[in-house]
């Protein structure tokens, strides 16, 4: 069987470019063994077959792989930092020209926070978030805007009123916001990263990788910050050789590259 799993993860790397040996084992293939199951297949060859001949469970194991958690103003204390301390601080630093990147933004709750967080500080049309994520299905899902009522229960009231519509039992985030956050597809274990960032917001995703896959996004992180420049991860993570790495530590979950 492991031997089975073996080759079903060089398998998934050629298939997808996902490097499953870079996620925690245990979790991972717990989460795989359910799908499998789901399908009543037999044997991961079976799986990877089923993968590549319909694309209907294709999508669904990309989907189920890369984890989706994810709702607006996540814990309110880290955000209400950012925006009396971090924001006027980058913006006194670079000016309102801030480059901006939200890796691993699922299905925009947290680039369509940061709009609204920054747009007290600067005009909407001077705000542009870049926005990335592994998987396809969740950045389409951030293109609709379309949210439940427990995914926005964090959002200032202010903000509900003025860029949130009802639709049924659903909230659709307004056009304003949308438009100024740019999505793109990113392998943050394969892909060039891009750099000259003066803020980056990566936040309960790398607790899932590997201490040595955690290791190397932070480093590329580090390089792809301008110098003042911030990365906010989650509050389930930590960077526990940040003075190795370089960074300085503004607080447990704001980390700075030294001008």
């Amino acid at each position: 069987m492991e031997y089975d799993y073996e080759y079903f993860k060089k398998e998934i790397l050629k298939l997808t470019q996902i490097d499953l040996n870079a996620y925690k084992e245990r979790q991972m293939k717990r989460r795989i063994d359910t799908l499998i199951s789901k399908h009543a297949i037999v044997g991961y060859d079976k799986y990877v077959t089923a993968l590549k001949s319909d694309a209907v469970i294709f999508d669904e194991f990309i989907n189920y792989i890369t984890i989706n958690v994810s709702e607006f103003y996540r814990n309110p204390d880290q955000w209400k930092y950012m925006d009396e301390v971090v924001f006027p601080e980058l913006i006194s630093r670079f000016g309102k020209n801030l480059k901006i990147w939200s890796a691993a933004c699922s299905t925009g709750d947290e680039p369509y926070s940061l709009v609204m967080a920054l747009s007290k500080h600067i005009p909407l049309n001077q705000i542009k978030i870049y926005a990335t994520d592994l998987d396809k299905t969740v950045i389409a899902k951030a293109k609709v805007g379309l949210y439940d009522s427990k995914s926005i229960a964090s959002v200032p009231d202010e903000f509900k009123k003025k860029y949130f519509t009802q639709v049924g039992p659903s909230y659709k985030i307004s056009d304003e916001i949308k438009s100024r956050v740019e999505f793109h597809q990113h392998n943050l274990l394969k892909d060039k990263y891009p750099t000259d960032y003066n803020f980056i917001v990566c936040r309960n995703v790398l607790i899932y990788f590997t201490d040595e896959a955690k290791d190397e996004v932070f480093r590329k992180y580090y390089s792809s910050l301008k110098p003042g420049g911030v990365l906010f991860i989650g509050s389930t993570e930590q960077i526990i050789n940040y003075k190795e790495i370089g960074y300085g530590r503004k607080n447990s979950f704001f980390y700075e590259k030294p001008l």
